[in-house]
């Protein structure tokens, strides 16, 4: 078995990689991933020497490429977390994250078509489903993303659902909540302010900082996308999320006290434009498949495994703190 994992030099993409090499001995992993400022070899540094295991620098936009590469290594999944993904930089410059979000999603799918792709996973998010001020997202109800972030992971996921009923393509769609854990790019909130707290520095807070989000520990996202690979219906979607719904604030003060910081840092910033107050989504489906949130249970635990795991690997994060504008 060959898996193609696409954005693997990513947060949750490397993660998964590191799940599937520990898990199965008979699965052979290629890494394709263009190496925009968010991948990280050093994410995979530990294993890249592993024979299961090779990496090839590639854009998924890019046809040619993309159908080379699976047709010599005779890709048997194609698991897609490759995209442009922060919020922020969605609002600066859209047209990026509608070219990689969508057009090479339609690129992969393409390719899908004519090696006769076993079955394609598409990453998502539980941001296409906008706010919910009550109650949670089942996989039925209706999209209203926020953000051209937001929306162009829409896009992508009823691309990839025309390419079910259309062309019968063997296709999954997942959708998690946020995910933390090690080797996240440090301008996501946990990381982001772990390493400010670490440096003394000031902590941007959007707004009054109850926006609402339910955190899922990223090893738990893995096994939810590897059970949808493996056992998930065909033209189905599966929301991931864990049920630990934290305000920015709570999540804050928590890693403020692990790192025996003043909350004197927090400084209250301008909300961002069309900042969602709250998300929560309905994980019934997933865990008919025997899937349950084992790690993300002990949310309080994980996050401090998460942030020891940043204070002690300071040699991974302190290269990537000039490439981020917000750490000042």
């Amino acid at each position: 078995m060959k898996v193609l994992v696409t954005g693997g030099a990513g947060f949750i993409g490397s993660n998964f990689i590191h799940y599937l090499l520990e898990k199965y001995e008979d699965i052979e992993v290629v890494n394709y991933d263009k190496l925009t400022y968010a991948g990280n070899l050093d994410n995979l540094r530990d294993i890249k020497d592993n024979p299961a295991y090779q990496f090839v620098k590639g854009d998924i936009c890019d046809a040619d490429s993309v159908n080379k590469l699976i047709k010599k290594e005779d890709i048997n999944h194609i698991i897609n977390f490759a995209a442009e993904s922060h919020v922020d930089r969605s609002i600066v410059r859209p047209d990026v994250f509608i070219k990689t979000d969508v057009f090479g999603t339609f690129t992969l799918l393409e390719a899908c078509r004519k090696f006769d792709i076993a079955r394609y996973i598409q990453i998502s998010t539980d941001e296409v489903y906008g706010s919910i001020d009550k109650g949670s997202f089942k996989e039925t109800d209706s999209l209203h993303p926020s953000s051209p972030y937001s929306a162009s992971k829409a896009s992508a996921d009823l691309l990839v659902n025309s390419f079910f009923v259309t062309y019968c393509l063997p296709v999954c769609i997942t959708r998690s909540s946020n995910n933390f854990g090690p080797y996240q790019y440090p301008e996501k909130l946990i990381p982001l302010f772990i390493i400010k707290a670490i440096n003394n520095k000031s902590l941007p807070m959007y707004g009054d900082g109850l926006n609402i989000r339910d955190w899922l520990y990223v090893q738990d996202n893995c096994k939810a996308i590897d059970l949808v690979r493996r056992k998930g219906k065909i033209g189905d979607i599966y929301n991931i999320g864990a049920d630990n719904e934290h305000t920015n604030l709570e999540i804050t003060n928590i890693i403020l006290e692990e790192t025996k910081k003043p909350v004197s840092l927090i400084k209250h910033v301008k909300d961002r434009p069309g900042h969602d107050r709250r998300y929560a989504i309905n994980s019934t489906k997933i865990k008919k498949l025997g899937w349950k949130p084992l790690l993300s249970q002990n949310f309080i635990g994980s996050l401090k495994k998460t942030i020891h795991w940043y204070v002690t690997n300071e040699w991974w994060w302190k290269p990537l703190i000039a490439r981020i504008q917000k750490i000042d």
